[in-house]
């Protein structure tokens, strides 16, 4: 279809604002973002539809619309329901790149867009087929009429007699009509869908579980049918991503019906693209949180941000709740560099959920921000009582624990992360006021480390775990950290001062990348011999040896206290 054609239908209650002579170009397919860099997830000719949520000053308009620009996107359309009218400077970065813009008005849903453009698309189906659509893109429209992916698979099922269900990366029943599939079942099904993708072969997916056959189909933000994401790396979204699992072997099935199933997952994405949006604040205050830890803010300052953020996890609590903090890290091999603090961010939100809890409203006392490549969660755990009942656990026991939260999704996620990918998740004791979570985030970054350390594809540790000394670490005198650091660093300082080798920020960063040689000497733009030369001499003038345990502990402890 014809970007011109979008003017056509009133019913999109589209308005153009730029770009008339570019209303020739093709449409290909439609995604919905808000992501302020969205070009790894576009393969060029899509209808980009966008909230504007990215944009906090008139200087984040021009680098978002070279952006897309540069994918060769069709054109863009932006919501007039978060600013009202359309920015000025969001209107000059469109005509500067030629980028048709179109403003949507605020009682048109994003959804009625997102049908029309994949039933022009994909082509006028058979008469019934087109009927399901149709019904399926009014239930998807947000407001009282609206009824989710549950509406869609209820229509699967009434119209053409198929059962289905959305699933989690980790087998997590996010919606179904019915009977639900078993916990065991949508492991198994979530870890044939991710052997599948790092495989490489082309969806639908056929699977076998428990003798009865399943199809499987991503659901990504891509445009029309089963083309893959327009990512530079699939493992930046393999552990991400919903799939949506059809009773059925779709292996014999015509081409409008497969054509009929892409597009409910372009539905499904819609609603996904709500959930994110609606985990904005959740995410945002995590972050906060986490930059006043991490640059030492007073601890009333941190108490003021956590009391902003207990009633928004839990509403009606009255007052601010203990809080766990849980680190998570994805790490992949080889030499390509891929981007996985937001993925993490996403999957660890997903590992924090129940896994006997279904909807996609699951998460919503979860706050997870990312740091780099990790991802950081702030748990707030109302149970937790120093004054309850004689029967309530202790603090030290209460709350989340590192092997229970991995214990249902360890066999999926081992099938993503296949050959070359690991997950390390470490968790902090139960804390209950803002001067202990600067220690807690300490503690699950430093267990996290621990359950690196271990063999296999996904690992864990807790704070009881850890050393004591590690526990104790806060209550140390300051002459004994004093003595402890300058018997590590100050010959590393002393050699770096008279040859400006840079040994204490390649030890930083060698303990960093968990004694990785290939992520380390990447990270610091070195040759693997240089980095193993400097390694050498820390080795050299200090005595310890970098390959055991016990010696990267103390040098972690040093850089830390010093």
């Amino acid at each position: 279809m014809r970007l011109r054609a979008l003017l056509d239908n009133d019913a999109l209650g589209l308005r153009l604002l730029g770009g008339e002579n570019e209303l020739d170009r093709g449409v290909r397919g439609v995604m919905t973002t808000d992501l302020r860099d969205p070009s790894r997830y576009l393969s060029g000719g899509e209808l980009v539809l966008t909230g504007l949520a990215w944009r906090r000053t008139a200087e984040d308009s021009e680098p978002f619309v070279r952006l897309l620009a540069g994918a060769q996107v069709a054109g863009l359309a932006a919501g007039e329901a978060e600013l009202g009218d359309i920015p000025d400077d969001l209107v000059q970065a469109c005509l500067r790149h030629r980028l048709p813009l179109f403003a949507v008005n605020e009682s048109v849903a994003f959804a009625t867009i997102t049908e029309y453009v994949v039933r022009q698309v994909s082509g006028e189906r058979a008469g019934d087929l087109a009927a399901v659509v149709d019904r399926h893109r009014r239930l998807m429209t947000s407001g009282p009429a609206g009824g989710g992916p549950d509406a869609v698979l209820d229509l699967l099922g009434s119209d053409l007699d198929l059962h289905a269900w959305v699933l989690s990366p980790t087998g997590r029943q996010i919606a179904g009509v019915g009977e639900g599939l078993p916990t065991e079942v949508g492991a198994a099904l979530a870890g044939e869908h991710l052997a599948a993708v790092r495989h490489g072969r082309r969806a639908p997916h056929r699977a076998v579980a428990r003798g009865v056959t399943y199809s499987l189909f991503p659901i990504r933000n891509t445009g029309r049918g089963a083309a893959a994401p327009a990512v530079r790396d699939v493992r930046e979204g393999v552990l991400s991503d919903w799939l949506l699992a059809v009773e059925a072997d779709a292996a014999d099935w015509p081409a409008a019906r497969l054509d009929l199933l892409q597009g409910v997952t372009q539905l499904i994405a819609v609603e996904r693209d709500r959930r994110e949006a609606a985990r904005t604040v959740r995410r945002r205050l995590a972050q906060e949180v986490l930059e006043l830890v991490q640059t030492g803010a007073a601890p009333a300052e941190i108490a003021a941000r956590l009391r902003v953020a207990a009633p928004v996890l839990l509403p009606g609590l009255g007052s601010a709740p203990h809080w766990q903090v849980v680190v998570a890290r994805v790490d992949w091999g080889g030499d390509a560099a891929v981007e996985t603090g937001q993925v993490t961010q996403s999957l660890l939100e997903e590992i924090l959920i129940d896994p006997a809890a279904t909807g996609q409203d699951s998460a919503d006392r979860i706050a997870v921000a990312h740091s780099g490549d990790e991802a950081i969660a702030l748990v707030p755990l109302p149970a937790v009582s120093l004054g309850g009942p004689e029967d309530a656990p202790p603090p030290s026991e209460a709350g989340l624990h590192a092997d229970a939260l991995l214990e249902s999704v360890r066999t999926p996620l081992a099938a993503g992360l296949a050959d070359d990918g690991r997950l390390t998740l470490g968790v902090s004791a139960a804390v209950h006021s803002a001067e202990g979570l600067r220690g807690a985030l300490e503690e699950a970054r430093h267990a996290r480390r621990v359950a690196a350390a271990r063999p296999g594809l996904v690992c864990a540790a807790g704070h009881h775990e850890l050393a004591s000394h590690v526990l104790l670490l806060p209550f140390v005198p300051d002459d004994v950290r004093r003595a402890f650091t300058a018997r590590l660093l100050d010959p590393l300082r002393d050699y770096d001062r008279r040859h400006r080798a840079e040994l204490i920020p390649t030890l930083e960063a060698f303990l960093d990348c968990d004694g990785s040689w290939t992520r380390c000497a990447a990270r610091l733009h070195l040759h693997v011999n240089t980095l193993r030369y400097r390694v050498g001499r820390i080795e050299q003038l200090t005595g310890r040896d970098l390959s055991r345990l016990e010696d990267k502990l103390d040098f972690f402890l040093a850089l830390r206290m010093s």
